[in-house]
């Protein structure tokens, strides 16, 4: 029998709380060690999190543990890799079986050691048997300052009561496992042992002492890997038989049932995995690390989509002229986060991705450099070449794909240049040469190869619009968005230009206008629907952002996040694009959704038949997403996600 409870968790240390996928270490990054969060310290008084039983002090003093009476698992460790310093930068104050109270001081921390020493201070806190009992986390705003003793974080857990567990004899592996145990540097060695489907997984305090050649030799293993921390005995099929022999001989209190869960969950499913699945976990990743990148600048991104709108607006009544100074400065105001898009999403994705900010940063300056935008704005300097390597230059700027992938590249480009660039040199050599091989990367990799593939697009999609307008509208519709996220709507700009420029009007304008009505209709759905605060204010901005014709907010705050509801709203702008395009709706001006409705005025002509289309159009489109994302593509169970910052306003029954 269980039932649930809600416990609080207090930040252990000052400083800036950050969610555990930001934690550099795969072992804690990628939950194996249980939900949790991490702080990075500005002081070194360690505090308890939680009230409970002393259940761990590591002989090293890096680690605590702490039992709550609801049978929670708390683990507390200090910076990473700190194992090795041998216990030198802490003072502990506690013993294992000691009762301690939230907030009470447990250990002191010399920061400035652990940094002299080349190691990561970060302080992480894990529930280890998540797996077991936790069924949601809760986590207040990353990249907040925080105090120690200060309520970060609850966790909705299963109370069980605790039944001895017996364990699994070894069969006839009893002899593997002595001669494991020993050639690991024996049992005052292991830390801790897990095991996922075919390898044992130890945590040894040194792992200098383990006899690789002899453990690879012995029968019934495979080989021996060393990943995250971890001192991995590669066994194959045998390996659950293994590790009971290990346990009966080491004792059960080197056991951690739920990351060995994890571990044997992780691992179950990549061996499992389809090549779809595979494209699908890929794909989800990318929009994990796009939504995370943009989530920072969500908020000036709507404000300038609005400053944008109403600049449209206007102009398009003729109350501003854009060549006043009045419309010259507010436009920079309102444009420049668009304009520098990739400087500033080449520190936000580097941080997320474990690479150098300031280098990806200098990276986003470089492919937006002015010179390099004028030779990319015309077509006799567009193609070009580097030391004899033929090239084509596009215009970077708003652009999100390109930064995000050498914000990719960046942390293995580093780590190449640290292995061949001697410790003298690295500070001024490796910043710039990473920056070369990155920049590089991008304008002679991804930009032709993002050229190429839009003009194939683009060109394809004029001529399913000369076949039939209707047809052409419902594919436009419903893959421009998408288009936009990787880089692929440029094609289409000059097509649209050349258009209003020669012919005064642009048929495929009206269908882009189109895909931006339905992504502001989806998070505006998401307003009137959710009960989330947070949520209900991104949203909120967002949509009037993307009615404005800035979408950025609306796609990477709200609708990619929770995928389903981008899905839908493509769904939505796909079907408004067929009846846009079934109309025949003109655009007369590079302006469009709800704010630029001037540009759908047929000049000389005034309000007629294509303004009405527009009407139909644009609004029918609104109210079939708003009514499609209401009833099929969101609902606040989709918060319940763990670790989804939002959670701390839903209410938990």
């Amino acid at each position: 029998m269980s039932n649930q409870t809600l416990i609080s968790l207090a930040a252990p240390v000052d400083g800036k709380l950050l969610k555990l996928d930001q934690v550099k270490d795969p072992v804690f990054s990628q939950g194996l060690m249980g939900q949790g969060f991490a702080i990075e310290p500005s002081d070194g008084k360690v505090v308890a999190p939680v009230s409970g039983v002393v259940t761990l002090v590591a002989e090293t003093k890096h680690a605590f543990g702490i039992r709550t009476t609801d049978g929670a698992d708390v683990l507390v460790h200090l910076g990473i890799d700190t194992v090795e310093l041998k216990g030198e930068p802490f003072t502990v104050s506690i013993k294992q079986g000691d009762h301690v109270t939230a907030g009470q001081a447990v250990i002191s921390v010399d920061l400035k050691k652990i940094t002299d020493a080349g190691k990561q201070k970060t302080v992480i806190l894990a529930i280890t048997n998540s797996n077991d009992i936790l069924k949601q986390f809760l986590l207040s705003d990353g990249d907040s300052n925080i105090t120690a003793g200060q309520i970060v974080a609850g966790a909705l857990i299963d109370v069980v009561k605790e039944t001895k567990k017996t364990a699994g004899k070894g069969g006839n592996y009893d002899q593997l496992a002595t001669d494991i145990v020993e050639n690991v540097g024996g049992k005052e060695n292991i830390n801790s042992l897990i095991h996922c489907i075919t390898r044992l997984r130890f945590y040894l305090k040194d792992d200098k002492k383990a006899n690789d050649d002899t453990i690879e030799n012995l029968p019934g293993v495979i080989s021996v890997a060393k990943a995250g921390g971890q001192y991995q005995v590669v066994i194959g099929q045998a390996v659950t038989d293994v590790y009971d022999a290990v346990i009966d001989q080491i004792g059960a209190q080197y056991t951690n049932n739920a990351a060995t869960a994890e571990a044997v969950a992780e691992t179950t499913k990549a061996q499992n995995m389809s090549v779809w699945d595979k494209i699908k976990s890929g794909i989800s990743n990318f929009i994990g690390v796009l939504t995370a990148s943009m989530i920072p600048i969500i908020g000036i991104l709507a404000g300038s989509g609005i400053l944008k709108g109403i600049l449209a607006a206007l102009t398009g009544f003729k109350v501003l002229s854009t060549t006043s100074g009045t419309y010259v400065i507010l436009n920079a105001i309102g444009d420049a986060t668009f304009y520098f898009l990739p400087i500033i999403l080449g520190f936000t994705a580097a941080k997320k991705l474990s690479s150098d900010p300031i280098v990806l940063a200098i990276v986003g300056g470089i492919i937006i450099y002015p010179n390099l935008l004028t030779l990319a704005s015309k077509a006799s300097t567009a193609s070009t070449n580097f030391l004899g390597i033929p090239t084509t230059l596009i215009s970077y700027t708003s652009s999100v794909f390109p930064i995000i992938v050498a914000a990719w590249l960046g942390k293995y480009v580093e780590k190449f240049l640290k292995k061949v660039i001697p410790l003298y040199l690295r500070s001024v050599f490796i910043p710039i040469l990473e920056a070369l091989v990155l920049s590089l990367v991008i304008l002679i990799g991804v930009g032709p190869i993002i050229t190429a593939m839009s003009k194939g697009l683009s060109n394809g999609l004029v001529a399913i619009y000369s076949f039939s307008p209707t047809l052409s509208g419902f594919v436009l519709g419903g893959v421009y968005q998408t288009m936009v996220i990787f880089g692929l709507h440029w094609g289409l700009i000059p097509i649209v230009i050349n258009d209003i420029a020669t012919n005064g009007h642009s048929y495929i304008n009206s269908i882009l206008s189109i895909t931006m009505v339905a992504q502001g209709g989806a998070v505006l759905a998401v307003f009137l629907k959710t009960k989330n605060k947070k949520l209900k204010e991104v949203s909120l901005a967002a949509a009037v952002s993307a009615f404005c014709g800035v979408t950025e907010p609306a796609l990477y705050g709200v609708n990619l996040k929770y995928k389903r509801i981008f899905v839908v709203a493509s769904i939505a702008s796909a079907l408004g694009g067929a009846l846009t395009g079934f109309l025949k709706v003109n655009n007369y001006a590079l302006s469009g959704a709800l704010i630029g409705f001037p540009a759908f005025i047929t000049p000389g002509v005034g309000i007629g038949s294509n303004f009405y289309g527009y009407l139909i159009s644009h609004y029918g489109t609104l109210l079939i997403s708003v009514v499609l994302v209401y009833l099929f593509g969101f609902t606040d169970k989709m918060l319940a996600k763990k670790n989804d910052p939002m959670n701390l306003n839903v209410n938990v029954a």
